[in-house]
Formats: structure tokens, C-alpha cells, sequence
């Protein structure tokens, strides 16, 4: 029932806002960047913050981790939280360089378990954070778990009050085949759905799934 009414949602979603070509970057290193960038901010955000290195010419693993984090921050500023965004950066640039010699290609050589154990150990970079690296910088199959994603799938009754992240994201991992482009794509839409309709105050008329079964009376959120 789960897997069919996860497919459904899914058809639904695309059919509605086709193809989201998410992540935007131009490179694995930019991708990286803006998921530590993007937590408690929103994308245009960050855009202006990438320009900025861009600008700069401290788009790159070698330029960036040549400089402190006192000078990265105003760099970032558009990011918000620049000084706690600044050091998470650095944190991960010494450790890419501590061992992997700046490569970031060299991650991609690892399976998903080991990146991403890997990238938990950094301190500032989560679950959602880690697992955004994995499927879009690297191409691993694993799915994305965000606050949208528990809002939307709780309100349609396919998720518990209380269900933890690796509980929401087993759900995913148990219905589908591990397919990159699916769960690239199915996280990308979800974000879309709960940004204009699935907000905290929900605006259900006209959403592609305000025919189906939900509740919106929840605690979970």
C-alpha cells in the first residue's frame, strides 16, 4: 500500500512540475558548498554566496582551504550564520585535504556507507546535509530527508508522529529500487510541493495532491 500510494504521489508531483535538474552546480565541489551553505537559509541565498567566491576566484578546494575561516566568512555572508558556516567549510576542507589531498573525486571512489559515516564525523554536518553531498555531488543512491518530506508524508498519513530521520528515509529505501535519478528527482519535488503548498499553514487548494486522504491536524511538525 505504502509503495503505491508513494508512486502515485510521486507521478503526481511530476506531472505537475516536471523535471527539477536539481543540484544546481557546476561542479561536485560547488554541489558540496551549497549543501553546507543552504541548512537555515534558502537557495537564492547561497547563490549569492557562491558568487561571491566565484568572484573572488576561491571557488575551489585549493583556493578556499588556503584561507581561514575568519576570511571565508565574509565571503559567505549572504549564506546567513557566515562565522558558523565559515568554520563547518574549513572543517571539511582539512579534513578533504587531511585525507584525500583535496580531491574531491576521491570520494566519489567510496561506497555510500563509508562517505557517509565519513561526513557525520564533521562536526555541522547532519544527516540531511551528508545525504545531499552523497546523491548530489556523488551520485549515491540514497534518499533525502528534510522537514518537507516529514510534512508531507505525515500529513498523508504514511509516516508516525515521532518517526526519527533514518526511520522516514527506510520507507523510501524499502519501496523503491536504489535508483540515483528517482530519489534525485522524488526529493526535488517534495521540496517543491512543501514550499508552496505544504507549508506549516498549509494552502491545500490546488495542490496536486489535495484529493488525496490527509489530515493536517499533527503534532509531528
Amino acid at each position: 500500500m505504502s509503495r503505491h500510494l508513494l508512486t502515485e504521489i510521486y507521478q503526481r508531483l511530476l506531472d505537475r512540475y516536471g523535471p527539477q535538474h536539481w543540484w544546481p552546480g557546476q561542479s561536485r565541489f560547488e554541489i558540496i558548498l551549497g549543501a553546507i551553505l543552504t541548512q537555515n537559509t534558502n537557495w537564492t541565498n547561497v547563490e549569492k554566496a557562491i558568487a561571491n567566491l566565484r568572484k573572488n576566484d576561491c571557488l575551489s578546494p585549493e583556493k578556499l582551504h588556503a584561507l581561514t575561516a575568519v576570511q571565508i566568512a565574509p565571503l559567505i555572508r549572504p549564506a546567513g550564520y557566515f562565522n558558523q558556516k565559515s568554520t563547518r567549510l574549513k572543517l571539511f576542507l582539512d579534513w578533504l585535504f587531511d585525507n584525500y589531498d583535496g580531491e574531491v573525486d576521491e570520494l566519489a571512489e567510496l561506497p555510500t556507507s563509508t562517505l557517509r559515516e565519513q561526513l557525520l564525523t564533521l562536526k555541522g554536518i547532519g544527516p540531511e546535509t551528508a545525504d545531499s553531498i552523497c546523491l548530489y555531488a556523488f551520485d549515491k543512491p540514497i534518499f533525502v530527508i528534510d522537514a518537507y518530506t516529514a510534512r508531507v508524508f505525515g500529513r498523508h498519513g504514511l509516516i508516525e508522529p515521532g518517526c526519527g530521520y533514518s526511520d522516514i528515509q527506510e520507507l523510501f529505501h524499502s519501496s523503491f529500487d536504489h535508483n540515483v535519478q528517482l530519489f534525485n528527482e522524488y526529493h526535488a519535488l517534495i521540496v517543491q510541493v512543501g514550499k508552496q503548498h505544504c507549508k506549516r499553514r498549509p494552502n491545500c487548494q490546488g495542490c496536486p495532491l489535495e484529493d488525496l486522504p490527509h489530515q493536517l491536524e499533527t503534532e509531528m511538525f
